[in-house]
């Protein structure tokens, strides 16, 4: 009998000391004691929903590319956390039932972590009113939309906005045409939406006067359009035009104003100003030559800065043949902005983690943009500013006398100043720690 029950102590200990040795050996990630969804031991999932195809799909198509270029970059060297990042994509065509339907997919059929990076105003208003991703508690990251509504902490609690709201945008381009185009007969073509409506409060705050203002409905850019567009610019004697719109109406705008022989001075909205979308629409370079176009981020063709030369080099072995522009470098830099977010939100991520982390530390993340991300416990809002550049020969966007004079403001009535951020260096090898 004793010795029986010598044997079952032995046996038990030699139990204890293996599952003490499992234990050592698990990762610390297996230990979440409830796995939040999208997260696995291996993987983190996100989703994207934007214009794969449609109207307003030109150069945006582009961005879930560029940003699964930079995850693939991360993943090669250990992930996040040892975790990899995998995006799935979803074509909205710019329509907001069908964005609310592809979010819905995402959240329910997906299961993805956090929403990153949806496009359009309309369609992300849609899907916050439908979806209701705040009520689900899904971080809606870094959506890629100007509107200034966004960053209202209270409506949208777990949407983050990244770029300069368009207010924000057409007050600082207000300053830029007084200082530049005083007397000078003003146009504007907007999108007539959320998205223009915003511009308009921009350029009212900065007391901008137009002499014609035209609004197309979203869906509705082409050279038809486009036409009656020009007609009514040129009825008014506009010496300066702006098109505040997607890339798609820019084009629209400039081919057909050439194809009329009208040439006014063009002014181009950052969201609609990438020049290889449009020059791929059929718009000669020699068209965008001498328009004056705005930006948060670096230069493309401006290879000495370290973020330029690093996600060009990611992106070009990732898509060969594929034209670095701004459309990819927004998406990189927003996916690398993400990989800090989701490095920040700890070993066993949740999503009120992944949002925690942005309102503490996002801050302080790293990034191409030339201006700083405003992120805290009481602000969503991301960047806060714009450089003017002009176009050159060739179609790219340079700043005004070489070098980057960038401008900050609010989307109230706060002053336009010059702004005298320092980026930080870029992280080693463009990898957060």
């Amino acid at each position: 009998m004793k010795a029986i029950n010598r044997r079952k102590l032995v046996s038990a200990g030699a139990m204890l000391a293996v599952a003490a040795l499992t234990a050592v050996a698990v990762p610390a990630q297996a230990f979440s004691p409830k796995s939040e969804t999208g997260v696995s031991s291996k993987e983190i999932k996100l989703g994207i929903t934007l214009p794969m195809t449609g109207a307003a799909s030109p150069g945006y198509n582009k961005v879930p590319a560029a940003m699964k270029a930079y995850f693939d970059y991360v993943n090669a060297n250990g992930g996040v956390n040892g975790r990899k990042v995998t995006l799935v994509v979803k074509d909205d065509q710019y329509v907001p039932t069908q964005a609310v339907a592809k979010t819905n997919e995402l959240i329910l059929k997906d299961r993805v972590f956090a929403l990153l990076a949806p496009l359009g105003t309309a369609n992300n208003k849609a899907v916050a009113a439908s979806v209701n991703p705040a009520k689900r508690g899904v971080p809606v990251l870094f959506v890629n939309t100007g509107f200034s509504g966004f960053a209202d902490t209270k409506k949208y609690p777990t949407t983050y906005p990244i770029l300069p709201s368009y207010v924000m945008e057409a007050k600082i381009m207000g300053e830029y045409i007084k200082d530049n185009f005083a007397g000078k007969t003003i146009g504007l073509v907007y999108q007539d939406d959320d998205f223009g409506t915003d511009a308009l409060a921009g350029f009212k705050t900065a007391g901008v006067k137009f002499a014609t203002t035209v609004g197309y409905a979203s869906g509705s850019q082409g050279a038809a359009t486009a036409a009656g567009w020009v007609t009514k610019l040129k009825a008014a004697n506009c010496d300066v035009v702006i098109l505040f719109g997607v890339s798609s109406a820019t084009a629209a705008g400039l081919g057909t104003a050439a194809a009329m022989k009208y040439t006014p001075q063009w002014i181009l909205g950052s969201v609609g100003g990438d020049a290889t979308t449009i020059k791929a629409a059929g718009v000669p370079a020699g068209v965008l030559y001498n328009a004056v176009g705005a930006s948060f981020l670096p230069a493309t063709s401006d290879t000495t800065d370290e973020y330029v030369a690093l996600f060009s080099d990611i992106y070009s072995k990732a898509v060969p043949g594929s034209a670095f522009d701004n459309n990819v470098l927004v998406g990189m830099n927003t996916a690398f902005v993400a990989v800090q977010a989701l490095k920040a939100a700890g070993n066993n991520p949740t999503r009120k983690s992944l949002l925690a982390a942005i309102a503490s530390k996002g801050s302080t993340f790293a990034s191409a943009g030339l201006l700083p991300l405003n992120y805290s416990a009481t602000s969503h809002v991301g960047y806060n500013g714009y450089w003017f550049g002009k176009y050159s020969p060739t179609g790219d966007l340079k700043p005004v006398g070489g070098t980057y004079t960038l401008y900050t403001t609010d989307s109230g009535t706060g002053a336009v100043v010059k702004s005298t951020y320092k980026r930080p260096a870029m992280p080693a090898k463009g990898l957060p720690k």
